[in-house]
């Protein structure tokens, strides 16, 4: 399942299937077995509006829980490329030539943190991640000597931003992986599977439009909180608009 929420095109064609085979079953359970008789109809009918109403509470959690984690990678995204524009600008304090290192170093990492934004390919972001812990390194090595050789007030203004700039890369990537838990997917998914059961149930022929338009709106649902939720795998995603911007001020003459 953990798979397949990474890949919501996948997952909408396989919950469609499934939504649709499970509501074509409970026609043809109805024919050949009739275990909902005539005089069970009403009960039938609360039973299917009482699914119908946890289904749309859980999918509207679901989306509710998405979004604000869309959200919250938006506003991650935003406060990273503060931190290092404020840094940038403080590495301007330090020695001329530790100055010059810093704000090339700090350029590199802003590039591989931009990279890292738009990559999928599970190879090259193995190859960036390397690339800006190395930078990470090279740049708080470069603040704490310059705090050591210089211990005043400026200079720990100086390593402190350059601290607020490496962690926003680490709670960037604690957001992205605050996923929707997948007991929650199964839940989803179990929820749909028996609410288009009796749908199949209640029906009186095979061409009723409701065996294919629950499926197809739930499946849709389905798909659409798997691409909010994703951060690689979805068409939703968290563009860094804003790192972009900063790259493009500071490789301005």
């Amino acid at each position: 399942m953990a798979a397949l929420v990474d890949r919501p095109t996948i997952l909408f064609g396989v919950s469609l299937a499934v939504f649709l085979l499970t509501a074509a079953l409970g026609v043809v359970a109805q024919r050949i077995w009739n275990p909902v008789r005539a005089g069970d109809q009403n009960e039938l009918t609360i039973v299917q509006s009482a699914a119908l109403t946890i289904l749309a509470l859980v999918v509207g959690f679901s989306f509710s829980m998405a979004v604000s984690r869309y959200d919250q990678r938006k506003n991650l995204e935003e406060n990273e490329a503060n931190a290092i524009g404020t840094e940038y600008v403080r590495a301007e304090m330090m020695p001329q030539g530790a100055a010059a290192v810093a704000r090339e170093l700090l350029k590199s990492y802003l590039g591989q943190r931009i990279l890292f934004y738009e990559t999928s390919d599970p190879g090259r972001l193995e190859q960036i991640r390397a690339e800006t812990d190395k930078l990470s390194a090279d740049l708080w090595t470069l603040a704490q000597v310059n705090a050591s050789v210089q211990p005043t007030p400026v200079a720990a203004l100086v390593a402190a931003g350059m601290n607020d700039a490496l962690n926003s890369a680490d709670y960037t990537t604690a957001a992205w992986l605050n996923r929707i838990p997948v007991p929650a997917w199964w839940l989803l998914i179990m929820i749909g599977v028996g609410t288009n059961l009796t749908i199949g149930l209640g029906a009186r022929r095979f061409n009723s439009l409701l065996l294919v338009v629950l499926p197809l709106i739930v499946a849709i649902s389905l798909f659409l909180i798997a691409d909010i939720d994703s951060p690689r795998g979805g068409v939703v995603r968290v563009d860094p608009q804003n790192l972009n911007r900063l790259a493009a001020s500071l490789n301005t003459p």
